[in-house]
């Protein structure tokens, strides 16, 4: 596979250290401001290959549009995605086993892969390696996946060691509008072959600055935006690996009780707020949800980490200027637990962390 076997130095590595990390992203305000090494060279990449035909359409400016309402939903329309788009292979179950013979990364031409991260030096033991490929079905302009050694062929369930890095990789970039995440097994995952999606999001999400309700030390209850996320806060690199396998220990918490869930990291103020003091970090936003296995009959569109961070990626020119945001709240709506079943899960989950 390009890039020559993990830990390997060679020309497609992108080899990054603690003075790499960009600890206050461009403000919203500027967002066009000079972009990090690690911007330059995705970005650059991401290009080259769009300019070689390797995406399976050619992802032009996409029209986009605020939802009148409250929550202030983003719809955006991208029709060649909801035709070209490959069918997601059928997911049987929420610990389904990766199976060889459907489609899998490690059937990536070499071209798609843009180089793998790693990192030298502290703070920490380094993340496993990370391979950056193209998502060949773009939501947005460098549009990207994160994955782990594909050759391992490790099924979609988050580990610490997948997210420490995608974490990492979101520190990177001086976008203030790129996010990583992951879509768990019945959260609308359409590979069961681990990885995280990385995304330029040229939208602020109301996830970034809202406060949360404290569940514990380690845990909030964050209402901002169409779907209520368990919060947790990275405030600089040093907190990243126990971020990442509190959120994971979680994950598998969901994942054990029958739920699926699904993952967002944004910058963000700390869980109290902007006015509460404290400087600006990772908000990790876990959702929790309803397992879907296949199509839903009737749904407008599929609910994953964008919808649930409230933007609509959506496939059809009616539905995109039509759309409003009782109709879009309640699809996504119908996936997500009743208040009381979210509250008792959040007081387990803040005594699990805590145990």
């Amino acid at each position: 596979m390009a890039g020559g076997e993990p830990g390997e130095p060679n020309s497609e590595e992108f080899v990054y250290g603690e003075e790499d990390f960009v600890l206050q992203a461009a403000s919203w305000g500027d967002p066009g401001s000079a972009p990090s090494r690690f911007d330059q060279v995705l970005l650059a990449g991401w290009s080259d290959r769009m300019e070689r035909g390797l995406f399976r359409y050619r992802l032009g400016p996409l029209p986009t549009r605020v939802v009148p309402g409250p929550v202030r939903l983003v719809a955006q329309l991208n029709e060649q995605r909801g035709v070209e788009r490959r069918p997601p292979p059928p997911v049987r179950s929420l610990p389904d086993p990766f199976h060889p013979g459907a489609f899998n990364f490690t059937r990536l031409r070499p071209a798609e892969l843009l180089f793998r991260l790693r990192r030298t030096g502290g703070p920490g033991p380094p993340p496993d390696p990370l391979l950056v490929a193209i998502n060949a079905s773009p939501l947005e302009q460098g549009h990207v996946l994160l994955l782990p050694e594909p050759a391992r062929r490790l099924p979609q369930v988050l580990t610490a060691p997948a997210l420490r890095g995608a974490l990492e990789a979101a520190l990177l970039s001086a976008h203030p509008g790129f996010r990583v995440g992951f879509n768990g097994l019945g959260g609308g995952a359409s590979v069961n072959h681990l990885h995280l999606h990385g995304l330029y999001l040229d939208q602020p999400l109301p996830q970034e600055e809202a406060p949360a309700e404290p569940l514990g030390p380690r845990l909030g209850l964050l209402r901002a935006g169409p779907a209520p996320a368990f919060l947790f806060f990275a405030p600089g690199p040093a907190a990243l690996e126990s971020v990442s396998r509190a959120v994971c220990q979680a994950a598998e918490h969901l994942a054990g009780v029958g739920l699926a869930y699904n993952v967002l990291a944004t910058r963000g103020a700390p869980p109290a707020g902007p006015g509460a003091g404290g400087s600006r970090g990772l908000r990790v936003l876990l959702w929790a949800r309803r397992p879907l296995f296949g199509p839903k009959a009737g749904e407008p569109f599929a609910v994953a980490l964008c919808e649930l961070a409230g933007l609509l990626p959506l496939p059809a020119e009616p539905l995109y200027r039509d759309i409003t945001e009782v109709q879009a709240l309640s699809a996504i709506r119908q996936h997500l637990l009743p208040e009381p079943e979210l509250l008792r899960l959040g007081g387990e989950l803040a005594r699990l962390l805590e145990s």
